[in-house]
């Protein structure tokens, strides 16, 4: 491409943002979709191969779309394969995703588009562009980038479930593109219709852990359109070998399809994406419904609405510009998921194989919830619990259908992905926090199931229907190490379960008593207190432990045990969020509780790149040394984010790391979701207003924050002194004036 050219691109790629940014309050503006879709280099994740990636792709639509669309430079749907990395340096094309960003799970469902000048090539490597992160722009309503090797600039913005593409070519002439299902399994199906030249198909969806391989049930289908008429199409299979006819279904063999245009001159095609999960029919009415037209730039300026009204939620004042991206970029992640999953007619493709159903509410899927449960859905509830509470009732529908409450529901099917029975701490927290939209008896009854009943039903329970090792539990009171956990993706695990299933009792127990179930209560609460089977009073940490009641040895607190989940022994110790009083007495006191934790985070034990110990920093709050939290917030902010592509310390993990963020950069922590109440923490901003609903504000302002002046000297709530390290729930509800007051040194008493 001659400079020339590539400047009258560059231009054309900035006009949009020119106007749409023009004004300086855009929240948009502070966004980075980029960050964590580069190898981390932060200080925790230098080293740590299994995270070495955030796992992000740079999304664009609107929040919890049903279809993310993404430049793709990898052509695969398989486990822990985002379809983008910073690092590649070559697109393949522009895709109609559903990876679940920031997870080390899979894509599925998806569609690919490339245009190319003159010659038609299908195999992704070879017909991939050289492009430039100096020209790239993305951010969440648009991504564009200079395809070099063509000319062609390529730009991409959408909604929930339609997008549109702009491919603005450099020069006249044959013009193609290449449409292709990213259908691992090789069953995808396609259709051109000649009158029109649509392309429409279908890309099946496939399960991974329980059920690993199956096919899931439903597909992600598509209709794609053109706003000029191709003048020739068809189709293709493996290699590119043409296939006969317009219509055809793969049976173990890559397929595609190829129109070709014809441009007079230099000049710009529209393609449109329809997506539904239910049919191709639904595909079109849902590309019909909301992108009627061709105006690129009004979708482009609806996404952005959406995204400003999103990240209006929480304004922040003051502070770094890089704060600013940091905050912003964060919540935004935290914003795509759970996904849409019906359509805008109502139709979605149901649960546990029970075929299309239709719904009056939006329903969502892809609940990644031993990750998203700690922060994720506590800032729902804070921000915007009217949607928490339509993604709880489509969470309890699909425990209907199935029978059983899930545990980690995801490609419409059971998972038992992971460990812990949180479906029960996001309705529990939920309810905790009078969260109303959705029939309490009705989420009360699929709770206690997976809470007391076995699912003595073998092919169900192996296809993730039900607690897993519940039966051991119950019985000794921990899960000892001779029960290996076989039907399980996440194996053994036996410690790990034992604690984050005490946690589970405890939050049911609190609902129990909220509903006067009070028979129930009482042996939930009994059941909370299990954590204590598996934290050694003598040595002080969790550990493995055989059915005649024995500590498995050797043991060293600080190598991974397969009885621990992600982790090491001396990670798990502190994962008793219900009952930190209580660990601090089965310790041996206060003292040896501080000594631990003091030690833990001396000798860098902390591992902030994985979910487990994310409430552990926020610890010291409830043993009387809230200004060790104070700056260890500080300095995991400083060292583990970075406003940049390599700056995410782990996988994002469907937005936990980016909730966790955002709540410690607003200044306090969900500890213990479940209870209705925050730690508090240390502040990033001069002032932070949360918009809550009803029109209501709670403000939070650091009077002489800075970057030496963390720690809190003292604070007042709605003018009044306020001496506690603990904020409820129903104190911001109420709307209100926090204020802190910052100094260089930490107030000790």
């Amino acid at each position: 491409m001659t400079s020339d050219r590539l400047f009258s691109f560059l231009a054309a790629a900035l006009a949009f943002c020119a106007v749409s940014c023009s004004q300086k309050t855009s929240l948009t503006s502070f966004v980075n979709p980029l960050v964590g879709t580069d190898a981390s280099r932060t200080v925790n994740a230098i080293g740590d191969l299994s995270a070495d990636y955030g796992k992000i792709a740079p999304v664009v639509g609107v929040p919890h779309g049903m279809t993310s669309w993404v430049p793709q430079t990898e052509a695969t749907e398989r486990k822990c394969i985002p379809p983008y990395y910073y690092a590649t340096g070559r697109i393949q094309g522009f895709r109609a995703s559903h990876w679940m960003n920031g997870s080390c799970t899979q894509d599925y469902g998806s569609v690919t588009v490339m245009p190319m000048n003159d010659v038609l090539s299908t195999d992704p490597k070879d017909r991939s562009s050289a492009f430039s992160h100096e020209t790239e722009d993305s951010r969440p309503y648009l991504y564009s980038a200079v395809l070099e090797d063509y000319g062609i600039l390529g730009e991409i913005t959408g909604l929930s479930r339609a997008g549109i593409m702009r491919f603005t070519f450099d020069k006249a002439g044959d013009h193609y593109l290449v449409i292709e299902p990213n259908s691992d399994e090789r069953q995808a199906s396609l259709k051109i219709d000649p009158s029109t030249g649509e392309v429409s198909g279908s890309n099946p969806v496939h399960r991974i852990y329980q059920g690993n391989g199956k096919p899931a049930g439903f597909s992600g289908h598509f209709v794609i359109r053109t706003n000029v008429k191709p003048l020739d199409f068809g189709l293709w299979e493996n290699d590119g070998e043409p296939l006969e006819g317009l219509e055809y279904k793969a049976s173990g063999n890559k397929v595609g399809a190829w129109v070709r245009i014809h441009l007079d001159k230099p000049g710009t095609v529209l393609v449109k994406v329809g997506t539904s999960f239910t049919s191709t029919d639904n595909a079109r009415k849902n590309l019909e419904a909301e992108i009627p037209g061709w105006n690129f730039d009004k979708v482009a300026g609806q996404s952005e609405k959406a995204w400003e009204k999103t990240l209006g939620c929480i304004v922040a004042e003051g502070g770094s510009s890089d704060k600013r991206e940091m905050f912003y970029s964060a919540l935004y992640d935290a914003m795509i998921l759970p996904r849409t999953y019906s359509d805008v007619d109502g139709s979605w493709p149901g649960f546990d194989y029970s075929g299309t159903r239709h719904s009056d509410n939006v329903q969502y899927g892809d609940f990644s919830l031993w990750d998203t449960f700690r922060a994720l859905h506590p800032l729902l509830t804070l921000i915007d619990p009217d949607l928490s509470s339509r993604m709880i009732g489509s969470f309890l529908e699909m425990g209907e259908i199935g029978g059983w409450l899930p545990i980690f529901p995801c490609w419409g099917s059971y998972t038992s992905e992971m460990i812990g029975d949180h479906g029960i701490s996001l309705i529990g927290d939920a309810i905790m926090k009078g969260i109303e939209g959705f029939d309490y008896e009705r989420a009360y009854a699929l709770m206690r199931k997976n809470a007391f009943e076995v699912n003595r039903d073998y092919p169900s329970y192996k296809d993730g229907k039900g607690r897993r090792a519940l039966e051991s539990y119950l019985r000794y009171g921990y899960i000892p190490l001779e029960d290996p956990v076989r039907e399980a993706f996440h194996q053994r695990e036996q410690t790990s379960r034992t604690l984050e299933y005490a946690y589970d009792d405890f939050v049911l127990a609190q609902v129990a008593d909220k509903l006067g179930h009070e028979a129930d209560r009482d042996s939930l609460i009994r059941r909370a207190s299990f954590w204590k089977n598996v934290i050694d009073p003598g040595t002080g940490y969790a550990r493995g432990r055989h059915e005649d009641g024995s500590f498995d040895e050797p043991f060293d607190p600080n190598s991974k045990a397969p009885y621990i989940c992600e982790g090491t022994p001396y990670h798990y110790t502190w994962s008793v969020p219900h009952d930190v009083t209580g660990l601090m007495e089965h310790m041996g006191g206060k003292d040896r509780f501080t000594d631990l934790l003091d030690t833990f985070f001396a000798e860098k034990k902390y591992w902030h790149g994985n979910e487990p110990g994310h409430h552990i920093p926020y610890m010291y709050a409830y043993a009387g040394q809230a200004w060790k939290t104070q700056r260890l917030v500080h300095e995991i902010i400083g060292r583990e984010y970075k406003p940049r592509p390599d700056g995410l310390s782990g996988n994002d993990d469907c937005g936990q790391m980016s909730a966790w963020l955002v709540f410690s950069m607003m200044g306090f922590y969900p500890v213990c979701p479940g209870k209705p109440e925050y730690a508090l923490g240390s502040p990033s901003f001069p002032k932070l207003t949360i918009n809550l609903p009803g029109g209501k504000t709670f403000t939070i302002e650091a009077e002489g924050l800075s970057d030496e002046n963390i720690y809190i000297q003292d604070a007042t709530l709605n003018g009044k002194p306020y001496d506690k390290s603990i904020l409820s729930h129903s104190d911001i509800l109420a709307g209100g004036r926090l204020v802190l007051t910052m100094g260089q040194e930490p107030v000790k008493n």
